[in-house]
């Protein structure tokens, strides 16, 4: 089965799709992705990369911060962005 649309390019601008957001839950003292009928918890470098999905910033200006965050080489970054982002993607949680 193909997927619903290409892969994301690193010029992409990801944002959180139309009633997906994320919210902090001071029960569970966890960050939350909420969606139509799903709850996702998202800690630390998940949550890092979604706090930046705000259709401004483009996967590659979200991996520069982030290399700047941890201290890390951005090609490693850029696999796990790319890994959440089309993750989430086919899910429909993410829109480009």
């Amino acid at each position: 089965m193909p997927d619903p649309a290409p892969s994301l390019a690193t010029d992409a601008q990801p944002r959180l799709a139309p009633g997906v957001r994320l919210h902090f839950d001071t029960r569970r003292q966890a960050w939350l992705l909420l969606a139509p009928e799903r709850i996702i918890e998202t800690e630390g470098p998940a949550h890092d990369i979604l706090s930046r999905c705000d259709g401004s910033r483009t996967v590659d200006q979200i991996v520069a911060e982030l290399s700047a965050l941890y201290t890390a080489a951005s090609v490693e970054i850029l696999g796990d962005v790319m890994a959440l982002l089309d993750e989430l993607r086919l899910k429909r949680l993410v829109t480009l």
